[in-house]
């Protein structure tokens, strides 16, 4: 099972470049509990990238940098199937 509606879908965030950004998202119910994972811009994010840190549907960016504004959207997964949130803007200043 996996439900339509984010817990609570991401809201746009506006930073300066430098600081940190952090962008929540609590997913859908579902069972099993869906996993939380990123995109910006369609693409899915690595959570190989130094900066980043993606810890339950929090997705952290350490230092901001003007490359890092986009859309974000939170993506929850379970053996049922995918679910996109809503896209949220980061905008970097």
């Amino acid at each position: 099972v996996l439900r339509d509606d984010f817990r609570q879908p991401p809201g746009d965030v506006v930073v300066a470049a430098g600081e940190p950004a952090v962008l929540e998202c609590v997913p859908p119910r579902g069972h099993p509990e869906p996993s939380v994972s990123w995109k910006k811009n369609g693409a899915r994010l690595s959570d190989k990238d130094q900066r980043l840190t993606i810890r339950g549907g929090k997705l952290m960016l350490a230092s901001t940098r003007k490359s890092d504004a986009g859309l974000y959207v939170c993506v929850a997964t379970n053996v049922v199937g995918e679910r996109d949130s809503q896209p949220a803007e980061l905008l970097v200043f």
